[in-house]
């Protein structure tokens, strides 16, 4: 390959990149294990007869999907006893931000349903319900027939659909919500917290590898919500995955918790929480604006 073959190949690969990061983000829920399913996807391409690749963006998001699958496995084999919560790695911006990252958002609490599902039932359903690829394409990757993809995905989407059903539309509405809820909670005010959250709210909270819990139920949420808030010297709203939350500092100014909040019909009716150290490091989280 020449030096002009190869520069237009790395072109075309990085017109491609940012499809590819969210496939695997999607796929993996974790921003570095993605980057890395998207470099050795560059990999597999520098090191493949690319002239003979007709769809390069097709063939690209079958190689990572096939990364990513073998990653999942991988996951899945290394654990040992009963799994603990784990909230996947959150994208936190600014409102400011919101329109360059809408399109591409995907909720946490969606991938929070999909770090349950197999991985076949991952990919099926990634690939097919939030990407459109015909099972045909899916398949092969799978090693199922395409009737037997189609199963799958299906089976996937009857549990997504069981334990997630959409937010409210008005994202203004929400982060009013959201609002209520951290006041009320500062102020320890628990009959305003029971106002704003859903009867049966489930609050999920993934404290570090060996560490997580799960409560359902407004009146543990708000002792819980009002716990935290006496833990909590300064807070930062933002948009986790394009849906509203926010970062919580300690006295230091060091983030201690990251909330994103699901509202529907006005209430909120999930809380996921991630209070891992070493997780806000890997993700470069910065500490309180001063």
């Amino acid at each position: 390959m020449s030096v002009d073959e190869s520069n237009q190949l790395a072109r075309r690969f990085e017109e491609n990149r940012r499809h590819l990061r969210s496939v695997a983000y999607r796929m993996l829920g974790s921003l570095s294990e993605a980057d890395d399913a998207v470099q050795e996807a560059w990999l597999r391409l520098s090191r493949s007869d690319a002239g003979g690749i007709d769809n390069l963006g097709g063939w690209l998001t079958t190689v990572v999907a096939r990364v990513c699958l073998d990653m999942l496995r991988a996951r899945r084999a290394r654990a040992e006893g009963p799994s603990a919560v784990h909230i996947p790695d959150p994208i936190i911006s600014s409102d400011t931000e919101r329109e360059a990252i809408l399109a591409d958002s995907v909720s946490l609490a969606l991938l929070v349903v999909l770090e349950t599902l197999a991985p076949s039932e991952r990919l099926a359903f990634v690939l097919h319900d939030l990407f459109d690829l015909p099972f045909e394409q899916i398949a092969p990757i799978v090693g199922k027939t395409p009737a037997a993809a189609r199963q799958i995905a299906s089976r996937a989407r009857r549990r997504v659909r069981g334990s997630s059903t959409p937010a409210d539309a008005d994202l203004g509405a929400q982060q009013e919500v959201v609002a209520a809820f951290l006041a009320a909670a500062r102020s320890g005010d628990f009959d305003a917290l029971l106002r704003v959250l859903d009867p049966e709210v489930v609050v999920r909270g993934d404290l570090g590898p060996t560490s997580s819990v799960v409560r359902a139920g407004a009146e543990h949420a708000a002792k819980g919500a009002i716990e935290g808030a006496r833990l909590t010297a300064t807070t930062q709203r933002v948009l986790v995955n394009g849906a509203p939350g926010y970062v919580s500092f300690d006295a230091s100014g060091e983030p201690r918790a990251v909330l994103a909040f699901t509202v529907r019909q006005g209430k909120i009716t999930e809380i996921n929480l991630l209070a891992d150290p070493d997780r806000f490091r890997q993700l470069g989280l910065p500490n309180a604006p001063r």
